[in-house]
């Protein structure tokens, strides 16, 4: 049982609030079971969070004990947020936040620490945009104004399905003697610029921090060392990092899925039993940051005559859109700029040299989607690409990447079509794995997708296959009027109006919901074969492990493989639905920490590199004995930027550093695993 300190986000009820009497020191007990009149622990669920009122100087009681435990057998996040207010606490409310990762069955007491409130709070408002900052560390919410008139603490979990928590206790302790980082002090003027030519954070050391050109540099020959000491798997791979060493089935000259003895596998172009050990993101350019309205952030951007200014353009080929989109016009490449600091004028194909070996060496056999083009085209490490559907789509759609596609509109195929047109070299590549279409849809309930339908306009191709099937169903309007407690005029009525009937049945909301899905994941399975018969379709890498059933079922029936982005410890609660047996792809998951260097950990914090790189260690192994798990992908190669990316996002996430530094914690773990995973698979 790991305990962790650990930094997250949050927010908001039921209440209780003890005397004094029980504080030592100048710690504050903010509640105690043993002095409720039950003596019970409060028992925290996902509509049950545990609201304290009072009145509390906290200025110098900011890190929270907490004697907790998981009782619901799911591994979840513990939020803790602190109030000004009295009413119930809002996400956009001066509040702090701040949380821990509590593992299934966890106990004990544990400790969520606050930062302090800086001298001079007006510095946190003049960093927007990145997910966290240095005076948050791992929270981006807003912070308290005054900790000395806290009314209103708060006690959640991350809404996880069956997740309980029981809460004995919670103390404030005395922090009024703890060292805080200087510069928490400091003003506007001391505080900005904060990021350094390299890209790193300027007021804090940490092991491997860039501190000059030449520190760069000499990576290349201590790099070169280690990758001759670990040319590659030890293991006999085949040329596309299959196993020699095992059974060999037909070669049919690319990829496929096949199930033996129980377990589903990839089999590669020669025949060999292929498990797909890859990351995500294999791109020089990993670090690229938006400059709009932020140039104060950093201390040397080059000048327009520089070399350097070359990374005022270079691009993420898969992100490049976002950036416009979110109104950015202006960025600039750091992790790109470091690499020609470190190979010079042909930094981008040394780069790509170095990640093929890299791989290999790492005991890792696939550049996954959003990667470099002209690093996985060079064939030499077999990849899977993916697309995305910019067509026309349903109103009211959602979903962090792009609306969902109406699959009706003619505009569908022919997006399909365009982005296999940019992808002609790819098509008959036997070291293509094949591809994701589309990423992380939000699918909603079972009948989520014909309400957004129904709120989309008349020309919509979706909405007149809707109304269509209405129509047969209901005869007039009038029957549907009664059914659904509606007062359309007519169908035409209907299909005019963009709104959400909130009382329509849902069964037979459900029903089109379910066509449209399947509609959806049939058409790119056509479009895909028709081109390239011979390349896998993935799926579209569904966000975390329970999606709507209708969307897995109907995903099963045209996907080759189906795919997830699971940000968990370990996979052993991955499930199909019952009947569902098909090959699983983990799109993404990843693991960071806070000891070096960038503000923001990842979607899941480690104490440390030594326990983030078991994490990883942990994860693909369960993984590689899960029967229906054919390869993971971690997200991603490199970390992102110190000030974050169109989004915000600055996790520390990466195989290596800003610098293009390896991580060696978490690289010594990836080959452990690496170099045996086709015997763990085998469960030798």
């Amino acid at each position: 049982m790991r305990l962790l300190k650990k930094l997250i986000v949050v927010s908001g009820i039921v209440c209780m609030m003890l005397s004094m009497s029980a504080c030592k020191k100048n710690n504050i007990v903010i509640f105690d079971a043993e002095n409720t009149p039950d003596k019970k622990p409060f028992i925290i669920t996902d509509k049950t969070p545990f609201v304290i009122k009072g009145n509390w100087d906290l200025s110098k009681n900011l890190d929270f004990l907490i004697d907790v435990e998981e009782i619901g057998g799911r591994a979840t996040v513990l939020k803790l947020r602190i109030s000004e207010g009295d009413d119930a606490i809002e996400r956009d409310s001066n509040s702090s936040i701040a949380g821990y990762r509590l593992a299934k069955g966890e106990k004990g007491e544990i400790i969520i620490e606050y930062p302090p409130l800086p001298a001079h709070p007006e510095i946190i408002d003049d960093m927007p945009v990145m997910r966290t900052n240095p005076m948050l560390r791992g929270d981006r919410s807003k912070i308290a104004k005054d900790y000395t008139k806290i009314k209103t603490i708060l006690i959640e979990r991350r809404n996880i399905a069956n997740s309980k928590v029981a809460i004995k206790r919670v103390v404030a302790l005395d922090t009024s003697k703890k060292k805080y980082p200087e510069y928490f002090s400091y003003t506007k003027e001391q505080f900005f610029p904060f990021v350094d030519k390299y890209g790193q954070f300027k007021f804090k050391d940490w092991k491997g921090k860039i501190k000059s050109d030449e520190d760069i540099k000499a990576m290349v020959a201590k790099e070169e060392k280690d990758l001759l000491a670990n040319p590659q798997s030890p293991e006999q791979w085949s040329k596309y990092g299959g196993w020699k060493g095992g059974p060999k089935f037909e070669a049919t000259g690319h990829f496929r899925v096949q199930k033996h003895n129980g377990k589903w596998w990839l089999i590669d172009p020669e025949g060999y039993l292929f498990w797909s050990h890859g990351v995500v993101r294999v791109t020089p350019s990993s670090a690229i940051t938006p400059l709009d309205k932020r140039e104060k952030y950093f201390e040397d951007l080059p000048s327009k005559d520089s070399p350097f200014a070359l990374f005022y353009t270079t691009k993420d080929e898969i992100l490049a859109p976002y950036y416009p989109v979110r109104g950015w016009t202006k960025t600039y490449d750091f992790s790109a700029s470091n690499l020609y600091r470190k190979y010079g004028k042909l930094w981008r194909e040394k780069f790509a040299d170095s990640a093929h070996r890299r791989l290999k060496s790492w005991g890792l056999n696939t550049i996954a989607n959003s990667s470099d083009s002209f690093i996985f085209l060079q064939k030499k490490t077999p990849y899977a690409e993916r697309f995305e559907i910019h067509s026309r789509a349903i109103s009211g759609s959602f979903g962090w990447w792009w609306p969902i596609a109406d699959p009706w509109d003619p505009s569908f195929m022919k997006a399909i079509n365009d982005n296999l047109d940019k992808r002609k070299e790819q098509l008959d590549d036997p070291f293509c794995i094949g591809y994701f279409v589309d990423n992380e849809h939000s699918w909603g309930k079972p009948d989520t997708i014909a309400r957004r339908v129904l709120m989309s306009p008349a020309d919509l191709c979706a909405k007149i296959e809707l109304l269509k099937d209405l129509k047969a169903q209901y005869g007039d309007i009038a029957t549907l009027n009664k059914s659904w407690k509606t007062s359309y005029k007519n169908w035409d009525d209907m299909l005019a109006k963009q709104e959400d009937p909130k009382n329509a049945d849902k069964k037979v909301l459900a029903t089109f919901s379910n066509k449209f899905i399947g509609k959806y994941f049939e058409n790119i399975r056509k479009g895909i074969k028709a081109r390239a018969p011979h390349m896998l379709y993935m799926g579209c890498r569904f966000a975390g492990h329970y999606p709507n059933e209708l969307v897995v079922r109907q995903a099963s029936k045209y996907c080759d493989i189906i795919s997830y982005n699971i940000y968990a410890d370990v996979l052993d609660e991955l499930r199909l639905p019952t009947g569902v047996d098909k090959p699983i792809m983990i799109g993404e998951f990843h693991f960071g920490s806070l000891d070096r260097g960038l503000f923001h950990a990842s979607l899941i914090l480690t104490k440390n590199q030594k326990d983030r790189a078991q994490h990883y260690y942990d994860y693909v192994e369960s993984a590689l004995k899960h029967p229906n798990v054919i390869g993971t992908h971690w997200h991603q190669f490199s970390d992102q930027c110190t000030t974050g990316r169109f989004d915000g996002e600055n996790f520390q996430v990466g195989f290596t550093d800003v610098a293009d530094q390896p991580y060696e914690e978490t690289i010594k773990k990836i080959r452990e695993i690496g170099y045996k995973m086709y015997k763990t698979r085998m469960g030798k």
